[in-house]
């Protein structure tokens, strides 16, 4: 049987860039080459599209493929050659994107693989952009059912023109201490913490470089918990984890340049039926966006009242080695190889799916 070429996708004009080449790295490490044959498509910040070709190097053992390791750290363009994205077709079967942020978490890669009638693995071009909009989720959650903490929406309008009006409204609908988000960004970007007026107007402004629109949520002293989810028509929940951050709350560094101090405690030590609370609410919430392939869904339990709020579904989440996701389905006994093979699978599912209605 002819292999399927399988084209990995990295890197991209988002603020996740960095994120992108380490779980782009990981992937190719972990997907069986005996399988699969693969195409690495990386995308540079400013929007160029590369035809990344296998390089080797000779050590004691000979030739040895460092394609990952050139891509992790960022050198990956010294090899690559332009490719047109129109083209892609021709050099793949099936494209599976490990990006993160705008441009390819939010649906636009996704609308692009319609397009050209490619198969790809993940969510769709719905699902994908109402996740990474945290308002917009956070309303489809709330229509239905699914709790979420208070939050306002504010934009750049709101900010530039109605400065004094629109800091009132946050302190009256969410208070000090609050968190300050940009809408549309992932691995923790642009978040800050706010305990005052002044601390909320630099953290306006730095969440204004990464969105024009700004999620303000109130803060609540809570245990971070998720869990992943696999599956089209019938989603299935893996195992759910607790982060312990090594930081004040699971920032950028937190999540990726604390060498570890991040503590990742899987399974979460919790009460069998609040786990299973859990899992129920993140395929409910999978579902409640038209989910597809795979995401990992975030959750917060308030430290007092042990109140379960839904934070947010990550639709291409973290694939680095200290990434949840694939740690959750190893200890649901899913390795991670086989969680790739298992989210082409489903991609392939998909797309048969909607040619042969």
């Amino acid at each position: 049987m002819e292999k399927k070429r399988i084209g990995v996708i990295f890197g991209g004009r988002s603020g996740e860039h960095e994120v992108s080449l380490l779980s782009a790295a990981s992937v190719i490490r972990a997907i069986d080459k005996d399988k699969f044959d693969l195409f690495y498509i990386g995308i540079t910040k400013d929007g160029r599209w590369m035809a990344v070709p296998q390089v080797f190097a000779r050590d004691e053992s000979g030739d040895r493929d460092i394609t990952p390791e050139i891509i992790e750290n960022g050198t990956w363009q010294n090899a690559a050659t332009a490719v047109n994205p129109w083209d892609i077709k021709n050099h793949i079967d099936f494209a599976l994107p490990i990006m993160h942020g705008p441009y390819c978490e939010d649906g636009r890669i996704q609308g692009l693989l319609e397009m050209l009638d490619i198969p790809y693995g993940g969510c769709g071009v719905l699902a994908s952009a109402m996740a990474m909009d945290k308002a917009v989720s956070k309303e489809i959650f709330r229509q239905n059912g699914l709790p979420v903490c208070e939050y306002q929406l504010v934009t750049n309008v709101d900010i530039d023109k109605y400065k004094e009006g629109t800091i009132d409204k946050i302190e009256k609908a969410v208070g000090y201490p609050c968190f300050v988000k940009p809408a549309n960004m992932g691995s923790s970007v642009g978040i800050s913490k706010a305990a005052n007026r002044r601390e909320l107007e630099e953290a306006l402004k730095l969440a204004l470089h990464h969105d024009k629109r700004i999620v303000v949520e109130e803060c609540i002293d809570c245990r971070e918990i998720e869990t992943g989810i696999l599956g089209n028509e019938n989603p299935e929940a893996a195992a759910v984890g607790e982060i312990l951050p090594s930081a004040e709350f699971y920032d950028y560094n937190a999540k990726y340049c604390d060498g570890g101090a991040s503590k990742l405690c899987i399974p979460a030590d919790l009460p069998a039926d609040v786990t299973e609370k859990i899992r129920q609410m993140a395929v409910k919430a999978y579902k409640s966006i038209d989910g597809e392939g795979f995401a990992r869904v975030d959750f917060f339990i308030d430290k007092k009242t042990g109140k379960i709020y839904l934070n947010e579904i990550n639709t291409i989440p973290g694939f680095t080695k200290f990434s949840m996701f694939p740690l959750l389905w190893e200890a649901a006994g899913v390795k991670y190889g086989e969680t790739i093979e298992r989210i082409i699978e489903l991609g392939y599912e998909r797309y048969y799916a909607k040619n042969n209605r």
